[in-house]
């Protein structure tokens, strides 16, 4: 029992070290799955904050900062270097941006805000 606990320790820092990314095993899943690695990466604290912000406006690090409400400046460089190493974002030399990869995905995500907004109504019922 106490090699199970020990090999879910050993995991979950390895998943703090590298971002989720297809073909490797992620929180919640030793697949490899592309779909699970993404799952991963926008579950994480901020993830999904940073790319809404950035699908908006192309701030530097500290107006990203302040977009998100005063994330911390550890938490944001962790998030930015693993969607950067997920090839959804890139630093230029404006601020940082969406790739044509992360655009797409914002895309893909939008529909998704119609369909929260009938289920938060569906709820009230």
């Amino acid at each position: 029992m106490e090699e199970a606990h020990t090999s879910a320790f050993i995991f979950e820092a390895q998943a703090a070290m590298s971002p989720p990314l297809p073909g490797s095993a992620v929180r919640g899943s030793q697949s490899g799955r592309p779909l699970m690695a993404l799952f991963d990466l926008l579950g994480r604290r901020w993830a999904m904050r940073i790319l809404w912000e950035l699908n908006h406006s192309q701030p530097t690090f500290r107006e990203l900062q302040i977009l998100c409400d005063g994330i911390s400046s550890s938490v944001l460089n962790t998030r930015l270097a693993e969607m950067r190493a997920a090839m959804l974002i890139e630093l230029n030399d404006y601020g940082y941006s969406l790739t044509p990869l992360g655009k797409e995905l914002m895309q893909l995500i939008a529909p998704l805000r119609e369909w929260s907004k009938q289920w938060e109504e569906s709820l009230k019922d």
